[in-house]
């Protein structure tokens, strides 16, 4: 895609736009209770919410009345201060994007033909649609000469639910939902999705609301996040840090679990840590020149990348000397990355299953940019177990202040009675 068509995309695009839910109700005939029972919640434009709930607790049935897949019994759902209960159910699903699970593209189309879904329903010019097609496959990082001709089955799991996503923005909604869209992908594949949402909602600042009932997802993903009790009532409704540090009641802390110290490193990025400078060289590079390289760097390794400047291999000296002048037998292969999106927690699971102890970082073609090692991220857990020390004696203080306030007065108030 052109710089042009890129730029004129960027300047056009649709942000985000206002959600309010006021006392939003869902009753199936039958049922005794209703599924979802008087909601009220204001979501801002442009930031990412996250209802996270147990199973059957009403959280895709509430996610789905925004775009009315599924119409309320009662309530009122506002989308940038229009009122849309009362208007045309599918006109307004064209205007929100959608994804859920296992991506739900259709099977006899082609990658461009499912993209192409909704910006052809609403009339959009041929050129148009193709120009729009080419920059979503782009965005969500599938080569569009590759993929563009391909049908879903031709594709991987992770692949379908980038094409998911892509379909769900292509004609620019301001909202996006999402209902548990990367669920049914392996764990390796659901941390690249999520890093890949991450930087998409950095590039486009759309409303998402996502359903999970994945808490590390949720705290991961969110600007906020909606904990749910049955019926969708609301636990606690607020930012990821505030629910780890200050969790409403033991519902909310059910769900916060052991560790919410650790479950802090979701809260930071890569792109928020020193990474090191590690010395490179390319596959091209020649080989006496990979040996100044080392010798001039003052490391037992360096990283060698691929033509197209990802990393490929680490290399170590010993394994220079052994492979005989030849870079195809010399080195171990990088297995594990991870982008600048990547939580801290992503990074130091790559770290710990790595037997030297650091990653390779990459951007949004793979390339490199920079390692984390082990020290680093000890250094970044270190400051957050002392953050929340200072904030528990923080607390500590300010409730013996406050008992000590409380004795005074019904000191004073018994003094009172007694001179009485």
């Amino acid at each position: 895609m052109s710089e042009t068509t890129t730029a004129t995309a960027s300047a056009t695009a649709a942000h985000g736009a206002s959600i309010e839910l006021e006392n939003l109700t869902k009753r199936y005939p039958g049922s005794q209770q209703p599924a979802v029972d008087n909601v009220s919640m204001e979501i801002k434009a442009g930031e990412t919410v996250i209802f996270v709930g147990p199973s059957g607790c009403g959280k895709s049935t509430t996610l789905k009345m925004i775009n009315r897949l599924i119409e309320p019994t009662g309530g009122r759902i506002r989308i940038d201060g229009e009122d849309v209960t009362d208007i045309d159910p599918v006109k307004l699903r064209r205007k929100v994007g959608y994804a859920i699970q296992s991506a739900g593209l259709f099977p006899h189309m082609t990658v461009a033909q499912n993209i192409a879904l909704v910006p052809k329903m609403i009339g959009w010019p041929k050129a148009r649609i193709r120009s729009r097609v080419e920059e979503l496959l782009d965005l969500v990082g599938l080569d569009a000469g590759e993929f563009h001709g391909r049908y879903p089955r031709q594709l991987s799991g992770g692949q379908q639910q980038r094409v998911g996503v892509a379909r769900a923005l292509a004609a620019d909604p301001p909202v996006l939902l999402m209902d548990e869209p990367f669920g049914a992908v392996d764990p390796i594949t659901r941390d690249h999705l999520q890093d890949e949402l991450i930087r998409l909602q950095h590039e486009l600042h759309k409303t998402i609301v996502f359903v999970t009932h994945d808490f590390d997802e949720a705290i991961k993903l969110g600007d906020r996040i909606a904990v749910l009790r049955e019926r969708s009532h609301i636990a606690q409704f607020d930012t990821p840090e505030a629910i780890l540090t200050n969790p409403a009641d033991d519902f909310v802390s059910g769900f916060v679990g052991a560790g919410a110290a650790l479950k802090r490193l979701n809260l930071t990025r890569v792109r928020d840590v020193e990474m090191r400078e590690y010395p490179t060289v390319t596959v091209e590079t020649p080989l006496q020149e990979i040996f100044t390289v080392i010798r001039a760097s003052g490391t037992n390794e360096i990283l060698l990348l691929d033509k197209r400047r990802r990393p490929y291999k680490w290399l170590r000296r010993g394994d220079l000397m052994r492979a005989r002048g030849s870079l195809a037998r010399a080195g171990t292969l990088v297995h594990d990355t991870v982008t600048r999106d990547a939580t801290l927690r992503d990074a130091l699971e790559a770290v710990l299953t790595d037997n030297a102890g650091r990653v390779a970082v990459t951007g949004r073609r793979g390339e490199y940019i920079g390692v984390v090692d082990m020290e680093t991220l000890m250094n970044s857990v270190h400051e957050l177990l002392e953050a929340d020390r200072f904030e528990a004696m923080e607390a500590q203080h300010e409730l013996e202040e406050a008992r000590a306030q409380q004795t005074h007065f019904e000191q004073e108030g018994s003094g009172g009675v007694t001179k009485a």
